[in-house]
């Protein structure tokens, strides 16, 4: 079969117009603390009036914020006041409209998770990061893992397996040893956790525009969760992964610590 590769999602050049300025913020007080200050400074208005919102918080905020604002067109510039900050930018309060001006806007487009689980109901989320299937109890999960409609594995016995999106490849995609991958990457990462057979196979790397599909063999015995980011469904039966061709949203870095550069410096981390 063949396809015609999407374009790409990074859009360096692209410039924010940011007079006007949405704040959230997460529950902590140093990140209400934030918003309160900066409010004062720049004023907030209610986000559908916004040129661009203002994530105040950590990477979860971050993700929380791109999944409610998906599909509107509302640049998100996250500032860390969390513990975890890589999707965020330096906490400054100075020249906010100039530094969102100045910004590296870049596009991104989520993944489509398709969940059915055992009494046959059919649930759908969206990710940023990744889709991934867990074991549910202390015995191992038993997947087949087709590929455009082509069985490539009959059987991985393991604790589970990834489909991370490049934004989420520093994520638990990371922490699963799998490949980082810059956000340009029209690429996808399949990687599993603690395969035990085949035992040295190690993931994949798939065009984005490939479609997953995995099946769970034995889900009575072996039950699996499906998590699409924060949101998990229990005992999945199969479960089918695509990167959306409709829906998009768009993350902004200063423009001299921007993505391309923290996936460089995190692949040369040590």
């Amino acid at each position: 079969m063949n396809h015609s590769a999407p374009s790409l999602h990074s859009e360096p050049s692209l410039r924010i117009s940011a007079d006007k300025l949405a704040f959230v913020a997460s529950d902590t007080g140093e990140a209400r603390e934030a918003l309160d200050s900066l409010a004062r400074k720049y004023g907030n208005v209610p986000v559908e009036e916004a040129d661009a919102i203002v994530a105040l918080g950590g990477d979860g905020l971050m993700l929380q914020t791109l999944h409610a604002h998906m599909g509107s067109g509302k640049p998100i510039y996250g500032m860390n006041r969390g513990s975890v900050g890589f999707l965020m930018n330096e906490y400054r309060e100075d020249s906010l409209n100039e530094r969102l001006s100045k910004a590296d806007a870049t596009t991104i487009r989520p993944l489509e998770m398709t969940a059915i689980n055992e009494d046959g109901s059919k649930h759908k989320a969206l990710a940023i990061n990744e889709v991934s299937l867990l074991r549910q109890t202390s015995q191992a999960a038993r997947l087949k893992i087709s590929v455009d409609g082509r069985v490539r594995l009959e059987e991985l016995v393991c604790d589970g397996i990834i489909v991370s999106t490049p934004a989420g490849s520093t994520a638990y995609n990371l922490s699963a040893h799998g490949p980082i991958l810059p956000i340009t990457a029209q690429l996808l990462a399949l990687t599993p956790i603690s395969a035990f057979r085949p035992r040295r196979w190690r993931g994949a790397l798939l065009p984005n525009w490939a479609h997953v599909d995995i099946e769970i063999l034995d889900p009575g015995k072996r039950p699996v969760s499906a998590s699409a980011d924060h949101r998990e469904f229990r005992r999945v039966t199969h479960v089918s992964v695509r990167e959306s061709t409709d829906t998009e949203g768009v993350i902004m870095f200063d423009s001299d610590h921007g993505w391309d550069e923290r996936i460089l410096t995190e692949m040369f981390r040590y």
